[in-house]
């Protein structure tokens, strides 16, 4: 990467292998960074001390995997927003190729040597289940999106239950910030009329 290819303008969502990148790389940010982060604030000044030691990376893994269909299913509701908030009667069209981009994007990856084969089917099945139930209310705000996710994003914390039990609230806010600007970004490179061509194009097939 050029020194000013950071300033560069990132390129319009213009079809489904687009948007599935969205997805993958923005529900990867969710889970890493917010793991990541709020391990080095809660460890202070130890942190450097916490993330050298092996046991630490191990259970950070297995957070981020657990972590990474959360995130998966918080940025399709962000997505569903964008997509769907003023197109009430093309909803039910759009949630089921929104699932079908979501669930292959998370199909991607094998079982991470961080969980065993029936916990990763696991969290599939309940990905599977959050998406199936988008259909059952109108899109949510971005803001509103995390108080369905908090309690088991917030268990994922490779933290002791007893040191992170005052941090509730201020994850839950975290999430609020980071997805208000998933959805923010979301719309300045979403092409509606070209993904929505594409859509109609495939359904036609």
């Amino acid at each position: 990467m050029g020194l000013f290819d950071i300033f560069k303008r990132k390129p319009p969502i213009r079809d489904s292998a687009a948007l599935a990148e969205f997805i993958d790389a923005n529900a990867a940010f969710v889970a890493q960074k917010g793991i990541y982060e709020y391990a080095r604030a809660r460890a202070g000044h130890y942190a450097k001390v916490l993330f050298s030691e092996k046991g630490f990376h191990e259970v950070a893994e297995q957070a981020r995997w657990r972590a990474y269909p959360i995130g998966l299913a918080m940025v399709a509701e962000v997505v569903d927003n964008v997509l769907h908030r003023v197109r009430d009667v093309e909803r039910l069209r759009g949630l089921q190729k929104l699932r079908e981009i979501v669930l292959d994007v998370f199909d991607r990856y094998p079982p991470p040597a961080a969980l065993d084969a029936q916990a990763w089917r696991d969290l599939r099945g309940e990905l599977v289940l959050r998406l199936d139930q988008l259909s059952l209310h109108p899109p949510k705000r971005a803001i509103d999106i995390p108080q369905t996710f908090i309690q088991s994003y917030f268990d994922a914390m490779p933290i002791h239950e007893k040191l992170k039990q005052t941090d509730f609230h201020t994850t839950h806010n975290y999430l609020k910030v980071v997805l208000c600007n998933v959805h923010e970004e979301l719309e300045n490179r979403i092409d509606l009329p070209a993904l929505e061509r594409e859509q109609t194009a495939a359904a036609a097939t």
